[in-house]
């Protein structure tokens, strides 16, 4: 069977390339280069096959080949196996069949961090913080998010059973669910930040993205006809479909106005993009939030906004994703999702980042990125994402608060939290005041966490006693005084750190909706944008209207 496998394999992707040759005959030395390598490479995955000391998976061999092959590209070119479609529905159309919950790997089990309100898991009474101990009665210790996903997603109907284990009960209790179509609204949340200002959530650039974004500005202002300005947030929007963006813009700008032009290898494929619809509305003062997980289409609207110097954009420079991916089939209903052009945004500019370290983009200096002019002849740079015309400092790299993430205690936290507390009321009226009681638990947990000046701590006292020099006591001290400042940190980031306490409680008990509405009460950004909407001449002065 596996010779079988193989052998198919092979023979399509000699069938695949040779079919492109074909098409291609004016680079008939390329192509024999394909053939040949593609030649080397059957033979070899035969003779591993045949000859290697232990079993072998093929499908496992060659997907680690492929995704190798594709990793050399960039980090948005990826392989699409039958089993990964369930996600890919989901980033494209914002649904998918399985329970509808988000997990993490924290410590030795795949926990629920959020359940979606309305999906099988939210009716089968999973809750945050849930450990999935077993699938169908099948240990799942150490097994990977993606591991546990792949079996929690299938065909509407199916059930499975998982054994959770929850804290603060004596026993793992067995739960039953139903999979089902999970369908994850792209406008969590739209309403009043206050009177006369508007909020706009979008999450995802996913089907009906731009429909529903104008339906909660035009709802917006028929409850609100005194409605003065409107916050659009973006921020950790990883982009979407192409169309949607175009569509999401639409709202803002008035029709026949260009949003992207893409370009690539192939010049047929070219294509412009332009508003075909009368914007919602093109006069309303609009400030844009971005930050560093802005990503794609995200980037695509907020770009075009302020190249049209249609809204003022806020919050931390975007990601950097300048590229446009098509999905091909590649049989066995698996697919490619190919990097095939580049998009350029009104202004002429592309915004995506050159150089990539661990998948993440490296930072570009502003003096290294080329120079554009939006309509009213501001300043706009190329490359490295699109730097907000007013930047807001977030606390959230702080060492501290990172380490307080990644390590799930404000998760952890929130959980002992909740079994002590039955409901917490309105969003509106919930303040957490049990700080000294947050501090407890830390201390209990035995927190701790490594600043990057400790590890270059270590490194010195390495490298300098490698070299002969006794730096230990000047090392000590230095290490005392990092300490002092770390202990410190708890108290200065105090503000960060209870702002992210009430969203995880608001989650908990009203889901995302009350995790949005908190960050409307207490985000910084938000203040800062309702100053900048109630202060008419410092908005047109940052436009130059």
């Amino acid at each position: 069977m596996a010779r079988k496998n193989i052998t198919r394999i092979g023979g399509l992707l000699l069938i695949l390339f040779f079919s492109i040759a074909t098409t291609f005959k004016s680079d008939q030395g390329k192509y024999f280069e394909i053939s040949k390598n593609l030649e080397i490479f059957t033979n070899l995955y035969k003779e591993i096959n045949t000859y290697y000391v232990d079993d072998l998976d093929p499908s496992k061999i060659m997907r680690t080949g492929i995704d190798a092959m594709l990793e050399s590209l960039d980090p948005f070119t990826n392989y699409i196996s039958e089993s990964d479609i369930e996600g890919f529905r989901y980033i494209t159309e914002g649904r998918y069949n399985g329970i509808g919950a988000q997990i993490a790997l924290i410590r030795d089990y795949v926990t629920i961090t959020e359940p979606y309100e309305d999906s099988p898991a939210f009716k089968a009474g999973l809750k945050a913080g849930d450990q999935i101990v077993a699938v169908e009665g099948r240990s799942a210790k150490g097994k990977t998010p993606d591991e546990v996903d792949a079996i929690l997603k299938g065909y509407p109907g199916t059930e499975i059973e998982l054994t959770v284990r929850r804290p603060g009960e004596d026993k793992d209790l067995s739960i039953k669910l139903s999979r089902d179509e999970v369908k994850v609204p792209n406008v969590p949340y739209s309403g009043m930040v206050n009177d006369g200002i508007g909020y706009i959530a979008l999450t995802t650039f996913t089907r009906d993205a731009g429909r529903n974004v104008g339906d909660a500005l035009m709802k917006l202002k028929k409850d609100h006809p005194d409605l003065k300005g409107v916050i659009f947030d973006l921020r950790g929007n990883g982009g979407g479909l192409l169309t949607e963006a175009v569509n999401v813009s639409n709202v803002f700008i008035p029709k026949g106005e260009l949003v992207v032009t893409t370009k690539g290898k192939v010049q047929d494929w070219d294509r412009s993009f332009k508003t075909l619809n009368a914007p919602i509305d093109e006069k309303i003062p609009l400030v844009v939030l971005i930050n560093d997980r802005s990503a794609s289409a995200s980037e695509i609207v907020s770009g075009v906004l302020q190249d049209y110097d249609r809204g003022v954009l806020l919050g931390q420079r975007s990601y950097g994703k300048g590229l446009v991916q098509n999905t091909y089939d590649i049989g066995y209903n698996s697919k490619v999702k190919m990097t095939t052009a580049k998009y350029y945004i009104p202004s002429g500019r592309c915004i995506q980042s050159v150089e990539y370290q661990d998948g993440e983009p490296v930072h570009i200096p502003d003096e290294q990125r080329a120079q554009f002019q939006t309509r009213n002849g501001r300043t706009v740079l190329d490359g490295g994402g699109v730097k907000p015309d007013l930047m807001v400092d977030k606390n959230l790299n702080k060492s501290v608060v990172k380490a307080l993430l990644e390590q799930y205690l404000l998760f952890d936290y929130v959980t002992q939290y909740c079994l002590k507390h039955e409901d917490i009321g309105p969003v509106a009226d919930f303040h957490f005041t049990g700080w000294d009681d947050f501090l407890a638990f830390l201390e209990k947990s035995d927190f701790q966490y490594e600043t990057q000046s400790e590890q270059l701590l270590i490194q010195l006292q390495e490298r300098s006693a490698a070299e002969g020099y006794d730096l230990s006591d000047e090392i000590a001290q230095l290490e005392k005084r990092v300490e002092e400042i770390k202990r410190s940190e708890l108290a200065e980031n105090k503000t960060t750190i209870v702002d992210l306490l009430e969203k995880e409680i608001a989650s908990r008990f009203h889901y995302q909706r009350g995790k949005i509405q908190i960050g409307l009460r207490n985000d910084a950004e938000i203040v800062e944008a309702v100053q900048l909407i109630n202060s008419p001449e410092k908005y047109k002065k940052l436009l130059d209207l």
